[in-house]
């Protein structure tokens, strides 16, 4: 008999239930951590900060004041030198470890900057908007002792987790279709965004966050990328960026992955985004909305509505795992490169109109 809509809302209110508490992280010794900016998934640092004490935030780069004083807000930032100029900060502070969140298109510049001063990088994606400056930052990190990671939280997320594993464990066979879908609130954006030339566009945005778990999810990779872009009837509050995109993948394995975004997601709904993700499979189909939470139908058994999910993690945490303790990243770098190569690749293909390989 098949599952109900309402069966299975009811089933994923189970699957979203509150992840379990966060142990904190000890380290061998203080860690003096530089802010640089403040745009984007900064929250993802900030908000384990708590769970974190031996991290001190020493100074933070940001040119106006207010923005200073918001994130002052936080008890563990509170006493954190203020710059102006991000260069000032890593000229004058001695710091272990730098959280880089600027706008898109400087942002490679501020990350091998410092990679030159030996400091590992947590950074705001995507890294780099160009091959070149791509590359400019993985020959900076070969060999030379030092770590980066990027904030792509949504790996870490109790839903992706359990999609990969039960992939990994071959429930649904080998996958051969991967859809996908960002639809977000258009907003007032801020000025950053409004602009290209420090946005960057809408797939490096945000289409790297689901081409990350398109490969995480389905353990296939991309290998050329099509795509579209265009603003259409667009608010005045969202300046240059796209607000509809979609991209077509071909996989290794000559499967077809999709990503379609947009950013016209009414004010009335009920939350800001609405992130899907459905993998079909050679056995099955495995699936993710936050409507339905995760489903799986499998060969010869009746679907399922998985409510035993993996516990949450942290990006911020797992790279100080990482770095401090040498324990293996749930975000390795191989993983990072990967997935800002194909987000450029998908970005080249929606300028030139042509197939991009990756």
């Amino acid at each position: 008999m098949p599952v109900s809509r309402r069966a299975l809302l009811a089933s994923a209110g189970a699957a979203l239930a509150p992840a379990a508490e966060i142990a904190p992280v000890k380290l061998p010794g203080k860690v003096r951590l530089g802010i640089l900016d403040v745009l984007g998934h900064l929250g993802d640092v900030t908000s384990h900060l708590k769970d974190a004490p031996d991290v001190e935030v020493a100074a933070v780069a940001v040119p106006e004041a207010a923005d200073f004083n918001r994130l002052s807000r936080n008890a563990r930032v509170k006493g954190a030198k203020h710059y102006t100029d991000w260069r000032r900060m890593l000229d004058s502070e001695k710091l272990d470890m730098v959280a880089v969140c600027n706008a898109n298109g400087p942002r490679a510049e501020a990350i091998l900057a410092c990679l030159d001063r030996k400091l590992h990088v947590i950074a705001e994606k995507p890294l780099a908007l160009t091959r070149g400056d791509l590359n400019k930052i993985r020959a900076k990190l070969n060999g030379s002792g030092v770590k980066l990671t990027t904030i792509l939280p949504m790996r870490f997320s109790p839903p992706y987790l359990a999609l990969q594993q039960l992939a990994a464990s071959g429930a649904i066979g080998e996958v051969i279709n991967i859809t996908t879908q960002k639809s977000y609130k258009a907003g007032d954006r801020p000025r950053w965004m409004k602009d290209q030339k420090t946005y960057g566009g809408t797939i490096p945005w945000i289409g790297i966050h689901m081409i990350d778990l398109m490969r995480f999810c389905s353990g296939r990779e991309c290998t050329e990328a099509f795509s579209y872009r265009a603003q259409v009837k667009a608010p005045a509050g969202i300046g240059e960026m796209e607000n509809t995109t979609g991209t077509i993948f071909r996989l290794d394995n000559q499967g077809v992955g999709t990503l379609h975004m947009d950013y016209c997601r009414p004010e009335s709904a009920p939350t800001h985004g609405d992130d899907r993700l459905r993998m079909a499979g050679t056995k099955g189909v495995l699936e993710y909305m936050a409507a339905t939470g995760v489903t799986l139908l499998e060969e010869g058994k009746k679907p399922e509505v998985v409510t035993k999910l993996p516990t949450e993690g942290s990006v911020f945490l797992d790279f100080l795992e990482h770095v401090y303790h040498k324990k293996p990243t749930a975000l390795p770098f191989h993983d990072i490169y990967q997935a800002n190569l194909i987000t450029i690749a998908a970005q080249e293909a929606a300028v030139s109109g042509k197939p991009v390989k990756v």
